[in-house]
């Protein structure tokens, strides 16, 4: 089973690190905590759609708020115990039939299943020496402070478990890149069906609603973030999530979205005319664009960093400034850079996979490997108000994000590679009406 790997790893790299740590640490019981979230409420005793703590998913499979997944073990903790709510009809005749203790166990394979309300009492009794728990930003606050607090306070300061848990999610297994692969597919055709349903004078809400229709549709769980569905100049405004303007006749859409699809997420992003036909001016900047997509999609191989991805996009997006005339063709290298970051003002990608932004305990500075998601997203944003850009180009925005996995043959694997992107295939795909 993929999730009791996972678990074996995590014990194989608690291991190790405790082997560097010296033998008063790797001799010792380790006991790693790692809690589900807890239900939201948006108001009274009215909640949000739950969501779990990926990490806590990632290595035990269950999907349950309050619950807890515990690994222990003397020098290495490859044994688990997991921790689930009490069966309560009450509760159930308005939450749903939870799984209980008999039924966790069945999903998860993990035999060892004690209720919730046992957590700090099995927790003194495995006598742990080393506390691998992240105690500084708890995930479920109330299991914290009933469970956990007591057992910080009698012993030694915890270790993260995090950037271990991070190191592994990084890796995408095949059945993790063929859920992105699905997660990829169906939000493509969700941009297809929204350009299609494009046309002059639309309500940002109506893409909105397409676009979130046509993801659920085609088997997505749900939207993986609220979606940028911002017309005109409203383009560059990079976390526009209002979502209600009018976008008039001529202008840009720039649509940043993608879904959950059991667990994995996709985040892709298009830019495309509403009324189907690039202008002029329009088409130069979005082919400048993707000139530096292309390239920065061409360097994500094993042994190069999202970092250095990003420092090539900038000295291009600066030499495409210059070609059209955006900045100076005296402008010295030095001050494209300059130029560069002021017109697209956020990094080239980042880590995918359970979350959008995922695994943010890893740096973007290290080398990328086979197995990793990431995105590829260059954009140059002009604001109506720049009165140094060309006057065609004010007020334009655009940004064409795709979903990448690290492969070491065969080049990298794009999940978003359905969605139009060039020129001929958006305006065909907003011609299908």
């Amino acid at each position: 089973m993929e999730f009791e790997l996972r678990r074996h790893r995590l014990a194989s790299l608690i291991e190790a690190q405790a082997d560097r740590l010296g033998p008063s640490v790797s001799s010792g019981t380790h006991v790693v905590v790692v809690l589900s979230h807890p239900t939201r409420y948006m108001s009274n005793d009215i909640p949000y759609h739950f969501h779990q703590n990926q990490d806590f998913l990632y290595l035990s499979g269950f999907l349950e708020p309050d619950s807890a997944l515990v690994l222990y073990g003397k020098g290495r903790p490859d044994q688990a115990a997991l921790f689930v709510p009490r069966r309560d009809p009450g509760r159930e005749l308005w939450d749903g039939a939870r799984s209980g203790k008999d039924g966790a166990s069945a999903l998860t394979g993990i035999d060892r299943v004690h209720s919730t309300e046992e957590l700090g009492v099995v927790l003194k009794s495995l006598k742990g020496t080393v506390l691998w728990y992240d105690s500084s930003q708890p995930v479920h606050p109330r299991l914290h402070q009933t469970h956990l607090t007591p057992v910080l306070e009698a012993g030694p300061m915890p270790r993260s478990v995090r950037p271990l848990i991070h190191s592994l999610r990084a890796l995408k297994s095949r059945a993790e890149v063929e859920l992105m692969q699905a997660a990829g597919h169906i939000t493509a055709q969700a941009f297809r069906r929204t350009m299609s349903f494009s046309r002059g004078d639309v309500d940002e809400a109506v893409l909105f609603a397409v676009f979130d229709f046509e993801n659920r549709l085609h088997g997505a769980n749900f939207l993986a973030y609220p979606p940028v569905v911002a017309g005109g100049n409203r383009a560059n405004t990079l976390h526009y999530i209002n979502n209600n303007q009018i976008i008039k006749d001529g202008d840009l859409v720039l649509l940043d979205g993608g879904c959950e699809y059991f667990g994995y997420v996709s985040d892709i992003t298009r830019t495309w005319p509403v009324n189907g036909k690039f202008s002029t001016a329009q088409a130069e900047l979005y082919e400048a664009v993707l000139e530096v997509q292309r390239s920065c999609l061409s360097l994500c191989s094993p042994g190069v960093s999202l970092d250095h991805i990003y420092s090539t996009m900038l000295a291009l997006i600066g030499r495409q400034l210059r070609r059209l005339g955006v900045v100076p063709p005296s402008t010295s290298d030095a001050d494209l850079l300059k130029a560069a970051r002021r017109y697209c003002p956020h990094h080239v990608g980042h880590y995918l996979g359970m979350d959008v932004h995922d695994t943010p305990e890893l740096s973007r500075s290290q080398p990328l490997q086979p197995g990793m998601a990431i995105t590829i997203e260059p954009g140059v944003y002009i604001g109506e108000g720049n009165d140094e850009a060309p006057e065609r180009f004010r007020g334009l925005g655009v940004r064409i994000e795709d979903d990448v996995v690290i492969r070491d043959q065969g080049g990298p694997l794009i999940l978003s590679s359905e969605a139009p992107k060039t020129i001929t295939d958006v305006e065909q795909a907003c011609a299908l009406r």
